[in-house]
Order: structure tokens, then C-alpha cells, then sequence
């Protein structure tokens, strides 16, 4: 992986961190990622109209439907990943999911996009996920769901955040899947792909909004500020991973892109100010080695 492409994710990484600690405060649902749209197609519309004008009349069906898709997958991602956040902890949904998407996104990209992995990559790629499940509290969860009373409400949260957890990372692997081959194969712009599948986005969500516009609007005023902060900055974290994609191997950047865990662990205090804090310190020298690895790979 070139320089290049290492900065654009590991500043992405930090930019991601960011705004999943806003989503996590926020504690909002369906309501809450369509305001984050709405909110996105304002502030980006300048952005959007600029690249789109020389573009946006040479798209056909494929570059449509490529955009479209992939805003229904980002769609289930970001509902899912919000319900987990809900109903389990951040240190165990936001671990497993941004372990587990990676992961599949390497294996899909390695056997049907044709990528090739050195071992020295190989190593980095296990490194970071056994740091992810370090840092998820892994031996500590494991001793707890095999106690012998099971299903006490500890093991409970803890097994919905597995399942949620684990959900989203399928949803992060086939939309990231999908857009590395629009950008790298198709070659539509990055910003494009991400603006206008914000729109198919808000499309899908539109009936859910208006159902209870009372309800909407309530939790639109709690979580306007959040929803800002998401609107803002969650689009350029992804964009600087496409851009990254287009030049270096998509098995090498979505492993790689998990420096995320490192500065959600810090800036959300999960790291140093909850328990198993040497599981945790051993988790973060992992993904640091790890993504390493990648970027010398």
C-alpha cells in the first residue's frame, strides 16, 4: 500500500471514530439517519453539483443502479448498526462490526475480485483482527457466555451485540465490496457514488419519517446536533477510504481501515477507563502491527 493511500485511511480512521461516538450519544433510530441524510444533501450539495456536472448525463442503467444499490446497502448498515447500538454496548457492536466487515471484504476481494495477499499481509490482516477482539473484551466475554446460568441479562446484551455487531460487518463487506468496483472498475467518482446513494437513502426512508411526524419531529429536535456532526463528517471518512481503494488493494485498505478501533477506544474512553484494560492495551498493539503490516505489505 503506498503512502498515500495509508494517510487517506488512517485519517479516516480518526474521522470515522468520530462520528460513531456522535451516533452512539445521539441513541437514535430510523429518525435519526434520516435526518443525518436530509442534513447530508444540504451541506454536500456543492460538492455533489461540481463533480456531478461534467458526469452526472454520461451515466446509464449500470452507473444508476451501481449508485442506487449502493445506497440501500449503506441504508440497512446504518439502521442496524444504530439498533445495536441500542440494545448492546458500543465496546462489543462496534468491535465485532468493524472486525468482521473487513474481513469478508478481503476474502470476497481475494477470491472473486482476483487480489493477491503476501504473507506478511496475511499476518497483518490477523493481527488486526485479533486485536478487535481483544479490544471487544473477547476473553471476557467468552468466560461469560459460558457460564453455566445462561441467559442472564449481562450474557443476553452481550449475545445481541454479537448478533447486531455481526450483521452490520456483512453490511459493511457488501457495500464496500460494491463501491470498490464502481470506483476502481467503473471508475465513478467517489464523492458521486457516496452523495447521490445518499438520496436512494432518503427515499427508502422517507415513509418511516412521515409516518409520526410528531414523533419525527421530537427526536429531530433532541438530535439535531449529533445528526449534524454525523451529516458533516462521516461522508468524508468514506470517501478518503474510496479514494485509497482506487489506488491500493481492497484487501489491504478495509483491514487496514480499522485504525478506527484505536481512536474510538481512545477519543470514547473505552480503552484506558473500563476493565481488561491489558486485553484492551494488547488489542490496540495488535491493530497498530497489524495495519503496519498492510501498509508495508
Amino acid at each position: 500500500m503506498s503512502t498515500t493511500a495509508l494517510s487517506l485511511v488512517l485519517l479516516a480512521g480518526f474521522i470515522h471514530a468520530l462520528w460513531n461516538i456522535a451516533a452512539k450519544k445521539a441513541g437514535g433510530d430510523v429518525r435519526f439517519v434520516g435526518l443525518t441524510s436530509l442534513i447530508m444533501a444540504f451541506v454536500w450539495a456543492p460538492v455533489g453539483i461540481w463533480f456531478a456536472k461534467d458526469v452526472f448525463i454520461q451515466w446509464g442503467p449500470l452507473e444508476w443502479g451501481l449508485v442506487s444499490f449502493s445506497g440501500v446497502l449503506h441504508v440497512l448498515y446504518f439502521i442496524t448498526l444504530l439498533r445495536g447500538y441500542r440494545k448492546a454496548d458500543l465496546t462489543v457492536v462496534y468491535p465485532i462490526a468493524r472486525g468482521s466487515g473487513p474481513l469478508i471484504s478481503a476474502g470476497i476481494a481475494i477470491i472473486f475480485l482476483g487480489e493477491h495477499l503476501s504473507l506478511f499481509g496475511a499476518a497483518g490482516i490477523l493481527a488486526v483482527v485479533g486485536g478487535v477482539f481483544f479490544i471487544a473484551g473477547g476473553p471476557k466475554i467468552i468466560a461469560l457466555l459460558r457460564q453455566e446460568h445462561a441467559h442472564t441479562p449481562e450474557q443476553t446484551r452481550i449475545y445481541k451485540g454479537f448478533s447486531y455487531g455481526l450483521l452490520t460487518g456483512v453490511f459493511i463487506a457488501a457495500y464496500t465490496v460494491l463501491d470498490a468496483y464502481a470506483v476502481k472498475i467503473i471508475l465513478i467518482s467517489p464523492i458521486l457514488i457516496d452523495y447521490f446513494g445518499n438520496f436512494t437513502r432518503l427515499g427508502i426512508l422517507l415513509p418511516a419519517l412521515l409516518r409520526d411526524r410528531a414523533a419525527t419531529c421530537a427526536s429531530w429536535k433532541k438530535e439535531w446536533k449529533y445528526a449534524l456532526v454525523v451529516a458533516t463528517i462521516s461522508p468524508i471518512s468514506y470517501v478518503l477510504v474510496l479514494y485509497a481503494i482506487q489506488t491500493a488493494p481492497l484487501s489491504h485498505v478495509a483491514p487496514a481501515r480499522e485504525v478506527s478501533m484505536l481512536f474510538a477506544a481512545l477519543i470514547g474512553g473505552h480503552l484506558f477507563d473500563e476493565g481488561d484494560r491489558i486485553a484492551r492495551i494488547i488489542g490496540a498493539l495488535c491493530i497498530a502491527a497489524g495495519v503496519i503490516a498492510l501498509g508495508v505489505s
